[in-house]
């Protein structure tokens, strides 16, 4: 298994723009645009994802708890929110967080209690152990994830910074679900 110190892993056969030059040699007119911003940011998520998961389990947590857990840290003390929130601030499924609560409370990183507001509201709060992990786990997986952006100066992250904003927001409109 490949360190942080060792050569990269394998490079792409192909430069995004080789590519993307390519397909207009091979079919004139095709729409190629994108083929420079989007092949990369898959490879870089592709990288980024990889790294993340060898980090974390090293760390000894996997994505999703430290998902969990990072919500309910920074929603500040208490540290609790219900499932509901739960499940909105990790953008996933009431069922994904419902299970992903129940592990974590079964590690005794959280625990479950009912809400004030109403029968079928479900507190989630963040116990001791569950604090500890977090706070190991967030400045390993931010510290490293750090250093994979160093290369690029404060100016360049915050130009890309915005530049991945608007992309991202064009993209959620254009890629949510119309009315037929």
């Amino acid at each position: 298994m490949a360190n942080a110190t060792s050569a990269p892993g394998p490079r792409p056969a192909h430069s995004a723009a080789e590519i993307a030059a390519a397909w207009q040699r091979e079919r004139p007119g095709t729409p190629t645009q994108s083929i420079e911003i989007v092949t990369p940011i898959w490879w870089l998520a592709k990288l980024f994802a990889d790294d993340r998961s060898r980090v974390l389990r090293e760390a000894g947590i996997d994505a999703a708890t430290l998902d969990l857990l990072s919500v309910l840290r920074r929603s500040g003390p208490p540290y609790t929110l219900s499932t509901r929130e739960l499940a909105c601030r990790t953008r996933v499924t009431a069922g994904a967080i419902s299970q992903r609560v129940a592990r974590a409370e079964r590690g005794g990183l959280v625990q479950r209690a009912p809400g004030t507001t109403g029968r079928r509201t479900v507190l989630v709060t963040l116990t001791a152990e569950g604090h500890a992990l977090i706070e190991r786990s967030v400045d390993t997986v931010l510290g490293r994830e750090a250093t994979l952006v160093d290369c690029l100066s404060k100016r360049e992250r915050a130009l890309l910074t915005g530049l991945l904003d608007k992309l991202m927001a064009d993209v959620r409109r254009r890629t949510a679900y119309e009315e037929d």
